[in-house]
């Protein structure tokens, strides 16, 4: 991706689905040119892989699982193959940075869940439900705070519906409550405090027929900057809107009307129809935190950045209170720490009964200003009669807060030019208290996090902190990044001490991540558990040591016949002394001492460091089950390559040095590192190795190519490959081009075209929408190649964006890619590549 990171703190429970508030024809161009005497050809169709990648797409997937409140049931929903490209291709509107289904006034998605049951977390038993909807095509699910409830919305394509259900827990039984939702922005519904009734965004009554344009112009699209504002960064934004009749129907799909609806179905409008970014119930149920999108719209940015009013509704929609009216964003200063001005980030604080939250920079959103102080965090109770006060102030930007009770809550800040975050313990009712220092350290250090604290939904449906039963501690859960790789765990941390104490370590052979902790008389962790050749499945087990966890699904393995595949977290260095990692798999029964070097895969994405030590910590776990999918370079261990999959490409830049100063150096000596480690250990033949990657894994790829001969081919993915196209950053590079024109023309493959002597596959969404990606890039890097005389293909995919979702699309990038490995690396196993 070409988006700059956000490297903010993630809840390791992101799996718990616990809902606070509401958010709301062209033929495929074909162009490889090997052997000179074959001409380039187009329209080919789509294409199948051999029957040993076509296994891999058809594959089964594992259900995901969504935790009920009191953690003792879970929701499990089973999601189909891959759509066709049919359903890919349906009609689809792009606006304000917006891909829009307008048949259901929908965010435009083409996976749905299919199967929807409940499972008991205690011993294991399943329950089915009566009465869904068929076809079932679940796009979200929320559990009401009281666990009577589960709400679904059924979004169904082929029909254009879109509707709330609810399945009653104590019967297992469905019916419909709610029809015509509008979910383009968020789920479309939120539960609200006490479970009896639900917050719905649902289309207008009587809107009418969308706006129709006559294709004739009613004027120019006109945009306009005067100068004295400063340098402002504007990303390379897609899907913006383009003109007047682009504007008329981005408000016409994007209104909405509040409404609320109770478990029997009564509806009860609430507030006006507007273009709601948010409405969120506040805890007590008293008041609405509602963002409305304002005219004037760009042409420039898309709808986040949009005017909006922040205001405080009462339960029934009447205005009481407005927080602020924000301006359009139609830029930052630079870096990567720049935010807007004035209020930013606000949310009800969970622990109390309506007081609001937010931060504000005081340094002009400007992270080259010099001053003590970043942002101020503001804090403003009901009925907001009185000014906002001071809860705390930061020296780096606000990154969230985990709130807890009156005396106590974490809060966030990070500060990306350093890497470096901190958590404070604060006391919320008491802000004039002085914050206490929890954690500082470096984003990158992964060996040094101590996790995420684990929450708990409270009566109101709000996640908390959730607490020991004396209330004196909290817990974390974490990777536990270590030397010997990833070992989860689960801490129980002392709030005065702040010591922690270990209750569970993930241990060899398995890779087991924590997912919640149920107190009690007989405490006991739910958890995934896996191992190389076993999927991840949910276990329970008690807090003893000597505890025998109870499997309580049984997930079979998805491709019976790649059971055996070997696994090895491989450890080298790079010339300069930097530790190196990478999982390296063997496909079943290859025997490197018998069998003797075989063709190899690498695939990789490169990532920004401040320090070497930090970029020399092992990431991943020797102990996770060898998952092969289509999307990755594991789908082709089925054709019995040896794939090298996520050798770290670190990128380092210590104190004043940024990453980028020497990127080319860098990628290529841990290229070259890796591919000697490979050679080394006789698994791989080094005049048969190939690389590639996605997005930014292709950029790296087609550098490569360009400046090493240490490939004999390149699979590049929806990659950037010229970055004057991208002027005001990429990636993790903060400066814009004026300021550091020299890197961005140096890390551009497109200016060392002529370099590449080795074949290299392009293949691309049509339809990307990711920033920085846009088609052109691969479309502009393919001409240079095919220009200067080398060797090329070029794949555009229809109708698909940054990562392809149709099952005839995903079934021609592997064909393409098998057809390049299997000619130019002499493939061990013969191919397929029939055309449809």
């Amino acid at each position: 991706m070409t988006k700059s990171p956000a490297r903010r703190a993630k809840r390791a429970s992101a799996v718990l689905v616990l809902c606070a508030g509401l958010l709301l024809s062209v033929p495929p161009v074909m162009a490889l040119a090997p052997p000179p005497a074959q001409k380039a050809t187009q329209g080919e169709g789509y294409r199948l892989p051999s029957a040993a990648l076509q296994a891999v797409v058809d594959a089964p997937r594992a259900p995901t699982l969504s935790l009920s409140p009191r953690r003792d049931l879970a929701a499990m929903l089973q999601t189909p193959p891959l759509p066709s490209i049919a359903q890919v291709a349906a009609p689809e509107l792009k606006l304000a940075g917006l891909r829009i289904n307008p048949k259901t006034v929908s965010d435009s998605r083409f996976s749905f869940g299919s199967k929807l049951w409940l499972i008991s977390t205690v011993d294991g038993a399943e329950r089915q439900i009566s009465g869904l909807p068929q076809p079932l095509s679940v796009a979200s699910l929320a559990w009401s705070p009281d666990q009577k409830y589960l709400a679904f919305n059924q979004v169904d394509p082929a029909s254009g519906a879109n509707e709330l259900w609810l399945v009653d827990v104590g019967t297992a039984s469905a019916r419909r409550v709610a029809q015509d939702l509008n979910s383009i922005v968020g789920n479309g519904y939120a539960w609200l405090p006490g479970g009896t009734e639900l917050l719905v965004m649902q289309r207008p009554a009587g809107r009418g027929a969308p706006p129709a344009s006559d294709g004739v112009p009613t004027g120019p699209a006109v945009q306009q900057t005067e100068a004295g504002q400063g340098v402002r960064s504007v990303r390379t934004y897609q899907d913006l809107l383009k003109n007047e009749d682009d504007a008329r129907l981005f408000e016409y799909y994007l209104q909405a009307q509040p409404t609320r609806v109770a478990i029997n179905g009564q509806a009860t409008p609430v507030g006006a129809v507007g273009i709601y970014l948010g409405l969120a119930a506040s805890p007590d149920g008293n008041y609405l935190l509602s963002q409305r999108v304002q005219r004037p719209f760009s042409y420039a940015v898309p709808v986040s950045r949009f005017p909006r009013n922040i205001e405080v509704l009462d339960a029934q929609g009447k205005l009481v209170h407005t927080v602020a009216r924000l301006p359009l964003v139609d830029g930052l200063p630079t870096g990567n720490d720049a935010v807007p001005t004035g209020v930013r980030s606000i949310s009800w604080r969970a622990d109390a009964a309506a007081t609001l939250v937010w931060a504000e920079a005081q340094d002009g959103g400007d992270p080259s200003r010099d001053t003590a102080i970043r942002d101020a965090v503001l804090m403003q109770a009901a009925p907001f009669d009185k000014p906002p006060v001071t809860l705390a102030q930061l020296g780096s930007r606000y990154a969230g807060i985990t709130w807890g009770r009156g005396d106590l809550a974490l809060l966030d800040e990070s500060w990306w030019k350093t890497r470096q975050v901190k958590q404070w313990k604060i006391a919320p009712d008491h802000p004039e208290q002085a914050p206490v220092l929890l954690s500082a350290r470096s984003d990158d250090d992964r060996y040094g996090d101590p996790g995420e604290p684990v929450l708990q939904a409270d009566a109101a449906g709000r996640s908390r902190l959730q607490l020991s039963a004396d209330g004196n501690s909290f817990y974390r859960i974490g990777a536990g990044a270590s030397a010997e790789g990833d070992r989860p765990f689960l801490d129980k941390v002392d709030l005065h001490s702040g010591k922690a104490e270990r209750l569970f370590h993930s241990q060899a052979p398995y890779y087991e991540m924590p997912l919640a902790l149920i107190d009690g008389e007989s405490p006991r962790v739910l958890s995934y558990r896996e191992s190389n050749d076993v999927p991840a499945n949910l276990f329970a087990r008690g807090l003893d040591a000597d505890a025998t966890p109870r499997q309580l699904t049984r997930f079979a393995h998805p491709l019976p016949a790649l059971r055996g595949v070997k696994k090895e977290q491989i450890r080298y260095q790079r010339n300069d002394g930097v530790a190196l990692t990478g999982d390296l798999l063997l496909p079943p029964g290859y025997d490197p001492k018998k069998d003797g070097p075989r063709p190899l895969l690498m695939w990789a994405y490169p990532a920004e460091f401040k320090s070497a030590e930090d970029a020399s910590q092992v990431t991943g776990s020797p102990h996770r089950f060898n998952a092969v999918s289509y999307w990755g370079p594991q789908a082709f261990l089925a054709k019995g390559y040896v794939v090298l999959s996520a050798p770290t490409m670190p990128i380092i830049g210590e104190g004043d040095a940024e990453p980028n100063d020497t990127y080319i150096e860098q990628l290529v000596a841990s290229a070259q590192a890796a591919v000697d480690e490979v050679v080394k250990r006789g698994v791989a033949d080094r005049e048969r190795i190939a690389v590639g990657g996605h997005s930014y894994g292709a950029f790296m790829t087609a550098n490569l190519l360009a400046h090493t001969r240490l490939f004999k081919a390149g699979i590049a993915r929806s990659g950037a490959y010229n970055r004057t196209l991208t002027p005001f950053g990429f990636q993790a590079e903060e400066r814009n081009y004026w300021q550091a024109q020299e890197v961005y023309l140096k890390m551009s493959p497109f200016n060392y075209a002529q370099q590449i002597k080795d074949p290299i596959l392009f293949i691309h969404g049509a339809e990307d929408n990711n920033s920085g990606t846009f088609p052109l890039q691969s479309e502009r890097m393919f001409a240079a190649v095919k220009g200067l005389g080398g060797t090329s293909r070029l794949v555009m995919l229809p109708n698909e964006s940054h990562a392809y979702r149709a099952r005839e699309s995903i079934m021609t990038m592997l064909a393409e890619s098998e057809e390049l490995l299997d000619k130019w690396l002499a493939a061990p196993a013969s191919t397929g590549g029939k055309k449809r």
